[in-house]
């Protein structure tokens, strides 16, 4: 939960003549709009979205991703980011373009590119990464998709489809078919197709090779990602690598190929880039809060908050959720309201609207002005008890809590359930000051050192010794050399 992101709180037709007199101009749309693209060779269209139109769109995307992500990460290694993307940039076919790169302060592993050179990687993506050649390959894949135009021929086709189905609708009189003319944004989320993917493998590997980097740098950290990929539980709010860019097995076989064109150069500058992520955070910042054992700390915001024993809790954007195997889910967020109304009547007023406020109630948590209210709903078809709880935190700012609670439940979770809206506190001081993220640290690893020692000093949930050996991109026999740097995580 973002400290700058506060929720909004939420007949059948024959064609006629008509019609198949606009099939033409999509034709001639298409022919059009058709071009060799200089990076691939290939013939592609991509009408809808000219070359000199892209560095618009690009900054109107720009800004929507900085409204979502927030302000983007500065200082050495944001800075050390764009001094390895301008030099992989530098060896591209297309010189209309200026590059732009970024790193955004998200645990999740990811990476994209928008049209007009804005190229993005995540805090997440630079803890997998292992050398300085596989995160320039990262940046190089990114690269490949505006170089090769990707979002433009998406957005194109995907556009001349919409124009199809508009021209159906207004020929059927049908309103729904024509919306599908919409050509929305989202050019960061949308998946790209297998071919896609392969072929900016294929300009990543080309564009790194040129830079200077050993061209299996790309495979290598495509086999990490498939690792993390498999390794991930799932649960995450946000999208992630693997949801916007397809990843297959063969791709990295495919990548291992494409490399072997190129003349074999082994720089990958392993120990300058663990160098420079030593002491990045791991997992969710400070700006974001985190969570440490089924508590949710926020030192920026200063609150915290406890959950039942058992409870996943799910960091997201504008959110907090916590899910319970019981199936009960709990949501906190929090809203503003100018009027500086009393939790009570926000609560009543605002929140819910007027309706379900039977037995809605005054009450007070740890010294602050409350309210409550519970009501029988439905969650997915199956009936619930549904309990919302509002926290004046300063005049005009308000906490919330939304349970969804499964018919059934014992009392002593019930009591539980109870506790977690009491257990809203503001931080102390030394709380402040003791409650830190959990960082990354390089250390060399010490003579006799095994898989299992080192992986006995990550301070992470699960399988430590699997988190240690994709965190380092290491096979399971891998055997440890004493002396040489390896990333743990420490809190």
């Amino acid at each position: 939960m973002k400290n700058n992101m506060i929720s909004k709180w939420t007949k059948s037709t024959i064609l006629s003549k008509q019609s198949f007199k606009a099939l033409p101009v999509i034709m001639l749309l298409g022919i059009a709009g058709c071009t060799t693209n200089a990076a691939t060779g290939d013939r592609q269209f991509t009408g809808l979205l000219p070359a000199a139109n892209e560095a618009k769109v690009g900054a109107e995307e720009h800004a929507k991703v900085e409204a979502q992500f927030g302000k983007f990460m500065t200082g050495p290694v944001a800075s050390y980011v764009e001094q390895i993307g301008r030099k992989v940039a530098a060896n591209t076919e297309r010189n209309d373009v200026t590059y732009r790169f970024y790193t955004i302060d998200s645990p999740t592993v990811n990476a994209f590119a928008l049209p007009g050179g804005y190229v993005y990687v995540t805090r997440g993506l630079l803890a997998l990464a292992n050398s300085e050649a596989e995160l320039a390959a990262v940046i190089g894949h990114e690269i490949g998709h505006i170089t090769a135009r990707h979002a433009a021929e998406r957005m194109s086709t995907g556009a001349l489809a919409g124009l199809g189905a508009a021209v159906v609708g207004i020929a059927s009189g049908n309103a729904a078919i024509g919306q599908a003319a919409n050509l929305g944004s989202n050019l960061y989320v949308s998946s790209y197709s297998r071919g896609q993917e392969h072929e900016s493998d294929t300009l990543g590997v080309r564009y790194i090779s040129r830079a200077g980097y050993d061209p299996l740098a790309m495979s290598d950290f495509l086999r990490s990602l498939d690792a993390q990929s498999k390794l991930e539980s799932g649960g995450k709010s946000e999208f992630s690598y693997f949801s916007s860019h397809p990843l297959t097995a063969q791709r990295v076989s495919q990548a291992r190929a494409e490399a072997t064109k190129y003349p074999a150069n082994n720089t990958e500058n392993r120990g300058a880039y663990l160098s420079k992520i030593n002491g990045l955070t791991y997992g969710d910042s400070a700006s974001q809060g985190f969570a440490r054992g089924n508590t949710f700390y926020h030192t920026e915001m200063g609150f915290k908050f406890t959950v039942p024993n058992g409870s996943k809790i799910i960091n997201g954007n504008s959110e907090v959720a916590a899910t319970h195997p019981n199936g009960t889910v709990i949501l906190f967020d929090a809203a503003k309201d100018s009027s500086n109304p009393t939790a009570y009547n926000f609560l009543t007023q605002k929140v819910l609207k007027g309706q379900n406020t039977q037995n809605a109630e005054r009450i007070t948590v740890n010294g602050m002005d409350a309210a409550t209210a519970s009501f029988r709903g439905n969650v997915q078809g199956k009936p619930a008890d549904i309990r919302v709880t509002t926290v004046e935190w300063t005049p005009g700012q308000f906490f919330r809590f939304q349970m969804a609670i499964p018919q059934g439940v014992s009392g002593s979770f019930m009591n539980e359930l109870k506790q977690t809206t009491y257990s809203l506190d503001r931080l102390s001081a030394s709380e402040k000051n003791s409650i830190r993220p959990k960082v990354m640290r390089v250390i060399a690893a010490p003579s006799g050192a095994t898989i299992d020692s080192m992986a006995a000093k990550m301070d992470v949930e699960g399988n430590k010794r699997n988190h240690f050996l994709i965190l380092n991109g290491l096979p399971s026999n891998a055997r440890i050399i004493a002396g040489q740097p390896y990333k743990i995580v420490s809190n």
